[in-house]
């Protein structure tokens, strides 16, 4: 009845227990998470509706307490910037450093470990006897105690094997005390001096398999490298494009206010005849048409002007020069309208040459390559040799023990080999397969690569010479549409023109001046395009990156 009390109790028990456990692990849980973050849940469960302030009908925009600052910066200072700021681009330079620690992580996989453990046991076994009852030959059966105090140690060295084997020095001792006995040592003494050595002989057997993760990461820190390269071109290229649409658009600007004062003057010009009467009323209604034509495309201009400051801003990212600074950035480096003699294979030999993707395909292939050959000796059985040589001793004291383990008296020796052959080993062969499929896959990826890139190079060398095409014929039409804006004021002067006419004009010359800007600042952006294909930079400037390190307290 006891007995069944007592398990009922520890039963139920157990069971509040288990209970409070997992009530404590709900409770718990709720402390990460938001909590950490300092969030309500029914921040992220709810969406908040935007509302906006109506404005008064003739309110005014704020003046600001002083006018925006001007920053003037040359296409050279632009890129500096970009290499020492860019926040996309020190998000990459830490890549380098992360896959060296994975490398430098594998490379260590082969240290040496020291191992040690102690133990205590004390244990009250019964232990079945029998006693002769006194004047007869009949045994009494009796339970006895059998009580032991033993404390092991043990201690040692693992030495793991670039073959794959693993080679174990061991030394253990012990202290065992066994009471109610009369043995020889009490309590005696024990010490073994172990080597062992594991060996797999097939499968994971070899330097060339054991390494297989060490060049998996090398290779893998170098495709990092190639990755980073090309986006330290990347941000230099953009930073470039970037520049040139803020000169074309600070120019579209000037043009635009240039047309506006064009049509200012032609208003007072319209005015001043209405006056004298030699025009009619309309003719003020016309100019003041155009007059606010040319507003309405200044306002179009500064707002495109604005972007393109923001994106050189979000680029360069200059402490003090944030998107959200009014300061004003003025492009002083002037595009340099010359024509050059580009020739198609060169340019194409160097893209193949120095395109990052293309050697970053190349180390793939080697890790493919390197990934075969370990799948292939996945596929083989698990064949291990273990041999395990022992020195025993024993002795009343431990000293003495010591001695007779020096002496070497007492060996043991172990030979054994294991064999584990898998049923079918379907596992192992369709990983083989996925790996040579993979490396298929990554040379037809190669080869598709490879034409893609002829076909951006060439491409990007038909755009130069239609965009310099594009400049001489934008910088004809500007010319003659400036001559024929002229001659239409002569004609309104003359009474042979309306307003209009002269309006019309002028939109046709600022139209003509925009595509001129615009064919400018496309001729610079292609050429910058060309050395993007071939993988290089344009300009005679050389750059070198190296990898930022984070500081970390780990020495």
């Amino acid at each position: 009845m006891n007995r069944r009390l007592g398990l009922a109790l520890a039963w139920t028990a157990a069971t509040l227990s288990l209970i409070l456990v997992l009530a404590g692990c709900r409770t718990h849980s709720q402390r990460y998470g938001l909590h950490e973050l300092g969030v309500a849940p029914q921040q992220v469960h709810e969406i908040e509706p935007l509302e906006f302030k109506k404005a008064e009908p003739n309110e005014a925009p704020p003046e600001p307490n002083r006018p925006p600052e001007k920053v003037e910066l040359s296409l050279p200072e632009s890129r500096a910037l970009a290499l020492e700021n860019n926040l996309q681009l020190k998000t990459a330079l830490i890549s380098p450093a992360i896959a060296g620690a994975q490398l430098s992580a594998e490379e260590a996989k082969f240290e040496s470990s020291f191992f040690a453990s102690a133990n205590y046991i004390q244990s009250d076994l019964p232990r079945g006897g029998a006693v002769p009852i006194p004047g007869t030959t009949t045994l009494l059966p009796i339970v006895q105690s059998s009580q032991t105090d033993r404390l092991a140690e043990d201690l040692g060295v693992r030495v793991p094997l670039r073959t794959g084997g693993t080679v174990t020095f061991d030394l253990a001792d012990a202290r065992t005390e066994i009471m109610y006995t009369s043995a020889p040592f009490n309590p005696s003494f024990e010490n073994t001096a172990t080597v062992s050595l594991s060996q797999p002989l097939l499968r994971n057997a070899g330097q060339w398999v054991n390494t297989y993760s060490i060049r998996v990461a090398a290779y893998n820190r170098d495709i990092t490298d190639t990755r980073t390269k090309l986006e330290v071109i990347n941000v230099l290229a953009a930073m470039d494009r970037v520049y040139w649409r803020l000169y074309a658009a600070r120019r579209e600007l000037q043009v635009r206010q240039q047309q506006y004062n064009l049509a200012q003057a032609q208003l007072d010009r319209a005015r001043r005849l209405v006056e004298a009467g030699q025009r009619s009323q309309v003719e003020i209604i016309r100019a003041e048409a155009g007059v606010a034509d040319q507003l309405q495309a200044i306002i179009v201009a500064e707002n495109s002007l604005r972007d393109r400051e923001r994106e050189l801003k979000r680029v360069v990212h200059k402490a003090g020069l944030d998107m959200q600074t009014p300061t004003i950035v003025i492009p002083t480096t002037e595009p340099d309208p010359v024509r050059y003699q580009l020739e198609r294979p060169r340019l194409v030999s160097m893209a193949i040459e120095n395109r990052m993707e293309l050697l970053e395909l190349q180390l793939q292939l080697l890790q493919d390559a390197s990934a075969i050959d370990y799948a292939r000796n996945q596929t083989l059985p698990l064949v291990s040799l273990d041999y395990t040589y022992n020195i025993n001793s024993t002795g009343e004291s431990r000293n003495e023990s010591f001695d007779m383990l020096v002496g070497s008296d007492y060996t043991n020796h172990r030979v054994g080999l294991q064999v584990t052959i898998p049923l079918g080993n379907e596992a192992a062969k369709n990983r083989l397969r996925q790996s040579l499929y993979t490396r298929r896959q990554r040379l037809a990826t190669r080869a598709n690569r490879e034409d893609l890139i002829r076909q951006e190079v060439l491409n990007a060398v038909d755009q130069v010479e239609a965009n310099w095409q594009q400049i001489l014929a934008a910088r004809q039409t500007s010319i003659l549409n400036g001559r024929l804006f002229e001659a239409e004021q002569r004609q309104f002067d003359q009474g042979l023109r309306t307003s209009t006419d002269v309006l019309d004009a002028q939109i046709r010359f600022a139209n003509a001046q925009s595509s001129e800007i615009a064919a400018l600042a496309n001729y610079q952006i292609s050429l910058v395009d060309v050395a993007y294909a071939t993988g290089t930079l344009l300009g005679s400037a050389k750059v070198e990156w190296e990898p930022i390190v984070p500081a970390t307290d780990v020495e």
